[in-house]
C-alpha cells in the first residue's frame, strides 16, 4: 500500500491510485468496508481532505459506495442496485425487469487475433468462450458471445454458470476475484442471421442492435470481450449522458 506514486499527479490522485492498488491486491474485498478517512490519512500521511477527495472520485466511478452513517464500502455486483449498471437494455414499457440467463455453450479455445488485441493477449493464448441467451419475462431478448482469458478464469465451466444465481459479473467477483470497473462499447444496427433469429424467436433479417463491449478491472486491465445481439422490437438501449 505504500508504493511510490507518480509525483506529477495531484496528491489526491496519488492517494486514489494507492487505494485502487490496494483493492487490486485484495486488501479490501467487494462488499467490505474500507478504513475510515482518518485511518487512511494516517496510513498515507496526508490530510483527511485529500483522502476524502480521492474517495469521492472513486465513489463517482462506482468503485466505492458511501453509506450514510455506516462508512465507505467496496462496490459489489452482488447488490441489486448494480444489476443494471452494465446491462442497459430496457423494455419499451415499464421498468427494467429481472432477467434469466441460459448458457448454451462454454468451451475452451484459442484467442483470435482480434480477441487477443482487445484482451491484451497473444494470438493463440487460451480463452474461454461462452454463448448465452438473456430472457426478460420469459422472452429471449439478447444473444451474447463472451470471451475471457483462460488464465484469469481457471475452473470456469458450464456447471458453474448454471449453478450461479445473479449476474455473471457477480460470478466473476465471487469465484475469481475479478471486479468489473468500467467498459467501452460500440453499437451498430445489423440484421439477424439464421442462428440468432432462431435463438430469439424472430424472422431472419429482423433488425437487431449489435453491442460490442470490452470490460476492464482494476489497473485498466481488459478481462472480458463480449458481443451481444439485442432485439429492438420490445427493448431499447438506455444511456445517460452528463
Amino acid at each position: 500500500m505504500r508504493g511510490a506514486a507518480p509525483t506529477y499527479l495531484p496528491l489526491y490522485r496519488q492517494i486514489k491510485d494507492l487505494i485502487v492498488r490496494g483493492l487490486d491486491g485484495g486488501a479490501w474485498k467487494p462488499g467490505q468496508a474500507i478504513p475510515s478517512e482518518f485511518e487512511l490519512a494516517e496510513r498515507f500521511r496526508v490530510s483527511q481532505g485529500t483522502v476524502r477527495k480521492a474517495v469521492d472520485a472513486l465513489a463517482a466511478e462506482n468503485v466505492l459506495v458511501r453509506r450514510q452513517g455506516k462508512g465507505t464500502y467496496v462496490a459489489t455486483h452482488g447488490e441489486a442496485r448494480q444489476q443494471f449498471r452494465f446491462l442497459r437494455l430496457t423494455p419499451n414499457e415499464g421498468a427494467p425487469a429481472q432477467y434469466e440467463s441460459r448458457a448454451s455453450e462454454c468451451r475452451r479455445a484459442r484467442a483470435s487475433v482480434e480477441a487477443a488485441r482487445l484482451l491484451d493477449l497473444k494470438p493463440g493464448d487460451g480463452v474461454i468462450v461462452i454463448r448465452r441467451v438473456l430472457a426478460f419475462g420469459g422472452t429471449p431478448a439478447v444473444v451474447e458471445d463472451i470471451t475471457l482469458p483462460a488464465a484469469t478464469f481457471k475452473g470456469l465451466s458450464a456447471a458453474k454458470l448454471a449453478a450461479h444465481r445473479g449476474s455473471i459479473y457477480h460470478l466473476y467477483e465471487a469465484e475469481f476475484g475479478i471486479q468489473m470497473i468500467r467498459a467501452d462499447e460500440k453499437l451498430r444496427a445489423v440484421a439477424a442471421d439464421a442462428a440468432t433469429a432462431a435463438a430469439l424467436g424472430l424472422a431472419r433479417g429482423t433488425p437487431l442492435l449489435s453491442v460490442e463491449r470490452v470490460a476492464f478491472t482494476y489497473g485498466d486491465r481488459p478481462v472480458e470481450y463480449r458481443h451481444g445481439l439485442c432485439r429492438t422490437d420490445t427493448h431499447y438501449y438506455r444511456n445517460r449522458l452528463g
